[in-house]
């Protein structure tokens, strides 16, 4: 994933899902699979998996600092990213 023209590694460790299901708060991860594969995720959503994503990758961030940040594919890169990161989380090896 690349911010403000700086490519970094995402990835949905153990770690990573865990910090994604506490900003969730209000739902579960199989909540929010259900939303994206429905198509009703919401920004927060985006949001909440890409801030997850790229802690798992080793980004030292926080989700205030994706708010101003260029991403890049916009809004639709960035929720195209999320479904990825959440695909590859439970799909299983081959």
């Amino acid at each position: 994933m690349t911010i403000d023209g700086v490519p970094h590694v995402a990835k949905l460790t153990l770690g990573a899902l865990a910090e994604l299901e506490a900003a969730l708060a209000a739902g579960s991860l199989v909540d929010l699979v259900e939303r994206f594969e429905a198509g009703r995720y919401r920004g927060a959503d985006v949001m909440a998996l890409l801030v997850a994503g790229l802690r798992g990758g080793g980004w030292r961030g926080t989700a205030a600092d994706l708010l101003s940040a260029d991403l890049a594919g916009g809004p639709v890169g960035a929720a195209r990213v999320a479904a990825e990161l959440l695909a590859r989380a439970f799909t299983p090896p081959t």
